[in-house]
């Protein structure tokens, strides 16, 4: 099966200032990739252009083999690629329903929402990504939730966005440990739904407990990708790390 996106030699540049340098990587349906690198290694770049908000000045986008030329944020979107980014984008004052649909509301045909569709439909998605509790439903308000479960709202938006791949950028920042193992349950099941999962974290011990493969990323270019099962823990993925960009 073609990997869901390929980028093969990306640049981006902004002025003088190269961000992006001959970068290659693939995201394979139904796996976890975790991208890792020090601060200024290039990932909030190598984000946006993956997600199409910048376009790149060299290089090929491919979707499930298929080049596409003049990439930007709609074409990633209609190929099912969704971004959860630190801030997550919710309104706490509202609803969990009103979070999930804002802007994709499901409408009669005169306009009327039709709001008891939408709260069966937001409570399937939550369940299916693992909620739990009895105390939230649907109709529960965002601020009431906490860190790692307004993680799994912001990713049952991007569900019912139909995204294939959904890029989470530092999800378990700030969260204690039980709110870091309710992102990764979560995440969990977003794999065996099918879908694949790009996991940006600084924490190296999060991204090597959630990932299946990990892509290291120093000064703009992909310097090294391995498989979970070649290494024996974090450590020899911190060393691993430490090593491609010392060689860089």
């Amino acid at each position: 099966m073609k990997p869901i996106i390929e980028l093969k030699n990306v640049a981006k540049r902004f002025g003088g200032i190269t961000a992006l340098s001959n970068a290659s990587l693939s995201v394979n349906k139904g796996e976890i990739v975790g991208l890792i690198g020090d601060n200024g290694a290039g990932k909030s770049t190598l984000i946006k252009t993956l997600v199409g908000v910048h376009s790149p000045d060299d290089g090929e986008i491919i979707i499930r083999g298929n080049k596409v030329n003049n990439w930007n944020a709609l074409k990633a979107r209609e190929s099912g690629i969704e971004t959860v980014f630190q801030d997550r984008a919710l309104c706490p004052q509202q609803s969990i329903v009103w979070n999930i649909f804002m802007g994709k509301e499901l409408k009669h045909r005169f306009g009327f929402v039709r709001e008891k569709e939408q709260v069966r439909e937001a409570n399937k998605l939550i369940r299916e990504i693992g909620f739990t509790s009895k105390l939230i439903d649907a109709e529960s308000p965002v601020g009431n939730l906490s860190g790692g479960e307004r993680q799994g709202v912001a990713i049952a938006r991007a569900i019912y966005n139909n995204a294939e791949l959904i890029v989470l950028d530092e999800p378990t920042t700030a969260l204690s440990l039980i709110e870091t193992q309710k992102v990764f349950d979560f995440v969990d099941n977003v794999k065996k739904s099918g879908r694949s999962v790009l996991f940006i974290g600084h924490n190296i011990y999060h991204v090597y407990d959630i990932s299946d493969r990990f892509i290291v990323l120093d000064r703009g270019e992909v310097v090294h990708q391995i498989n979970k099962n070649e290494i024996k823990g974090p450590e020899e993925l911190m060393k691993i790390m430490k090593d491609a960009v010392s060689k860089h």
